[in-house]
C-alpha cells in the first residue's frame, strides 16, 4: 500500500503531462501552492510547487517583505499533522531512493558512522536553505545541491529546450555528479539523500515526536525487545522519533503487536 501511495502522489505532483512535450513549465493558480514533499517547481509537469523552494524564495524577498508566513506557516502545518509520514508516504524523491535500494546487492547497514551522518541535513538546512538566502541571496540548497531537481526539472528542461540546452554550464555538471553519486550510494545505503542531506526532512522531524498522526507505541506493554529498531532501516533510537519515517515495518515483527500507524492523540 505505501508504494502505491508513494507513485500516486509522484503522478499527481507531476500531472501536467504536456509540460514534459512542450518543455513549458506549468504557472496556473496551483503553483502557488505546495505539497508537502519535495518536488521541483521547474519540473515541466509539476503543478504545485516544492515548499523547500517557496521557502529559500521567500527569504529572498524577506528583506523588503518581511517574515515569509505563508510558506512557514504551511510547512509548519504539514509537520504538525503529518511529521516525516510525508518522507515515508508521500515525496517521490523518497520512492526513487527506496526502488534502488531493491536492486540486489550487499548493502551496507546503518551503524555508529551512519547515526552521526544525520547531523548533516540540520547543517545544510541552517547553511544552504536559511543562511544563503538571507546573506547572500542564493536560494543555495536548490542552485548547488538539490538532486531531485536536476532529475526531474532540468534535464527535462534541458533535453526539450534547444535555448537552455546552450547554457549548459559547471553547476548544471556538479548537479549532475551530485545525482549520480546519490543514484549509486542508494543503491547500497537506504534513503541516503532522506537521512543524511534533505533539509526538508529536517524540518519535518523537529515536528516528529508531537504530530497528529505517526508511529506510537504502547510503553505500558512494550517489553522493550528492540525487535522494531533493528528491522527499521533508518537511524532511529525508538519508533516514532526524529528519524522514523513511517514506513510501517516495525508493526508485524513486535511481539506484543503495540506498535500503530494513525493518529497518535
Amino acid at each position: 500500500m505505501r508504494k502505491i501511495i508513494q507513485l500516486t502522489c509522484a503522478i499527481l505532483y507531476n500531472i501536467n503531462l504536456k509540460g514534459f512535450l512542450t518543455g513549458d513549465i506549468y504557472t496556473g493558480q496551483i503553483k502557488s501552492l505546495c505539497v508537502p514533499g519535495l518536488n521541483c517547481y521547474s519540473c515541466p509537469g509539476a503543478i504545485a510547487s516544492c515548499p523547500l523552494g517557496s521557502f529559500q524564495s521567500a527569504l529572498l524577498n524577506s528583506k523588503y517583505r518581511g517574515i515569509p508566513y505563508y510558506i512557514l506557516g504551511l510547512i509548519i502545518f504539514f509537520g504538525i499533522v503529518l511529521g516525516r509520514i510525508i518522507c515515508g508516504f508521500l515525496c517521490p524523491f523518497g520512492f526513487i531512493q527506496d526502488l534502488l535500494y531493491k536492486i540486489k546487492t550487499k548493502k551496507i547497514k546503518k551503524n555508529k558512522i551512519t547515526k552521526k551522518l544525520i547531523f548533516l541535513k540540520y547543517i545544510i538546512l541552517v547553511i544552504f536553505v536559511i543562511i544563503m538566502p538571507l546573506v547572500f541571496f542564493v536560494p543555495g540548497f536548490c542552485k548547488y545541491i538539490c538532486p531531485q531537481g536536476i532529475l526531474i526539472g532540468g534535464y527535462p528542461l534541458v533535453f526539450l529546450n534547444e535555448e537552455i540546452k546552450i547554457m549548459i554550464g559547471p553547476l548544471f555538471n556538479l548537479k549532475t555528479i551530485i545525482l549520480i553519486l546519490v543514484i549509486i550510494i542508494s543503491i547500497f545505503i537506504y534513503r541516503v539523500f532522506c537521512r543524511f542531506l534533505c533539509p526538508l526532512g529536517a524540518i519535518y522531524s523537529l515536528f516528529n515526536k508531537h504530530s497528529l498522526f505517526g508511529m506510537s507505541v504502547n510503553n505500558r506493554k512494550c517489553i522493550e525487545c528492540n525487535k522494531c529498531v533493528n528491522i527499521c532501516k533508518m537511524d532511529i533510537e525508538k519508533v516514532g522519533d526524529r528519524e522514523c519515517i513511517a514506513c510501517t515495518e516495525c508493526i508485524n515483527i513486535c511481539p506484543e503487536k503495540v506498535i500503530k500507524f494513525g493518529r497518535k492523540f
